[in-house]
């Protein structure tokens, strides 16, 4: 990019969104703490202040309701509540301790370390079952055949559903991260969002009472039948909510990640000769890709209280992104932030998956998938390129995420 002042961007443009990196250092170097002039949001942007945040739930809330951020509040919910669904309340990640922590002891009961490990066999056989079915074509949509299906399926098979139905979640995921949380969607956009998430919550509903009458050995049956502090279960708007964390969170940031590790590779093919002679590199190549191109680049709090971070006063009641993307490049705790290192010392500090109460649940497993792509993918395939080139902007425009629009490789079979 050619610009050089603040003025020059937006947060709002699809392009300085797709690719917000200069965006970022000019930020660092001019306001660490950004207003957006067309939303009044303010941006946390530094590694140190965006640490300070993420610990201060006192100060900065997560119980702010992002859809109605929009400029059509409550419409989404509208069309859930006339069309027979459940309006969103706020859990897991929409609360702060203490409440909090009832709805996260349920999520880590599935994501352990010890459990991730037992997957591990299982999630190579997914990784290179997906492989066979394109390998020999020389060429495939890497997103949708590969980076969405790989988390697709594991996500479904933890919440104890049929991985089969893999497009129809992604369809639901998409939706349920869609319009509602942008400050430029169209009345027409959330409508169509919020009926597919009724589609979603109706199938769902029938899920959890089947679970109540027969459980399985899944994190749905744990949820139906679980007791809040012994008093009682979870309620049909909690289930919905805590499953829809679930359901996007398993698509979009995994898939997303496991997307811009492939470009990586084609962007910087030598790497793919480094990963193949030492496979021990797969691991701190699978951190520098979370860091270098966050898949959550930012997520929302709200000031509970007048607060001061780097000289800037935040008033209470303000809505504050609190920047992944931005921490991850910045100056001041990684150097040369804006270069791939696979050797980069501290990689293991990125914010990727956040800091403190709400670090994601579903870190180490993210990590395993991706690790246990990339060891197959490396080891099957080589000569990665571009089947056709990527589309401008390559992101579809988002306030949080890095989607890509699509993306078609083609490749050598080893």
């Amino acid at each position: 990019m050619s610009q050089n002042r603040l003025q020059d961007f937006s947060m709002l443009d699809p392009i300085v969104s797709s690719n917000p990196f200069d965006f970022y250092a000019l930020l660092h170097r001019e306001a660490p703490v950004y207003k957006i002039p067309e939303t009044g949001t303010y941006v946390i942007t530094k590694y140190q202040d965006l640490k300070q945040v993420l610990k201060d739930y006192k100060s900065f809330s997560n119980d702010v309701k992002v859809a109605d951020q929009s400029p059509f509040p409550g419409l989404h919910q509208s069309v859930l509540r006339e069309g027979g669904g459940w309006e969103h309340v706020q859990t897991l990640q929409r609360t702060d301790p203490p409440k909090h922590d009832r709805y996260r002891a349920l999520v880590d009961r599935v994501f352990s370390i010890r459990r991730v490990r037992a997957m591990i066999p299982h999630l190579e056989n997914v990784v290179n079952d997906l492989i066979d079915k394109f390998i020999d074509n020389g060429e495939c949509d890497f997103s949708k055949q590969f980076a969405m299906a790989m988390p697709g399926i594991i996500v479904a098979e933890q919440l104890g559903l049929e991985h089969n139905k893999v497009s129809t979640f992604k369809k639901w995921a998409d939706a349920m991260l869609g319009a509602s949380y942008s400050p430029t969607a169209t009345a027409a956009e959330i409508r169509r969002d919020a009926k597919t998430e009724l589609e979603a919550q109706k199938f769902l509903a029938d899920v959890f009472e089947d679970r109540r009458v027969n459980p399985r050995e899944d994190l749905i049956s744990a949820m139906v039948n679980a007791y809040i502090d012994d008093e009682r279960p979870l309620d049909i708007n909690e289930l919905q909510n805590v499953v829809r964390q679930l359901i996007t969170g398993g698509f979009e940031t995994t898939q997303s990640a496991i997307n811009h590790g492939m470009w990586v590779l084609i962007r910087m093919p030598e790497l793919v000769a480094q990963l193949r002679a030492d496979t021990s590199l797969v691991k701190p190549f699978v951190e520098e890709v979370l860091r270098w191109e966050s898949p959550v680049q930012f997520l929302m709090r709200q000031a509970t209280r007048d607060v001061k971070i780097s000289d800037t006063l935040i008033p209470a009641g303000a809505l504050v992104m609190v920047g992944y993307g931005p921490a991850n490049r910045d100056g001041e705790k990684f150097v040369c932030p804006h270069e791939f290192d696979l050797r980069r010392k501290n990689v293991g500090a990125h914010l990727a998956f956040g800091s403190g109460p709400h670090f994601c649940p579903g870190a180490l497993l993210a990590r395993q998938e991706m690790a246990s792509s990339f060891e197959a993918i490396i080891r099957r395939m080589d000569n990665f390129q571009l089947l056709k080139p990527l589309p401008c902007p390559v992101h579809k425009f988002s306030m949080f995420f890095m989607p890509m629009h699509e993306f078609c490789i083609k490749f050598d079979k080893c």
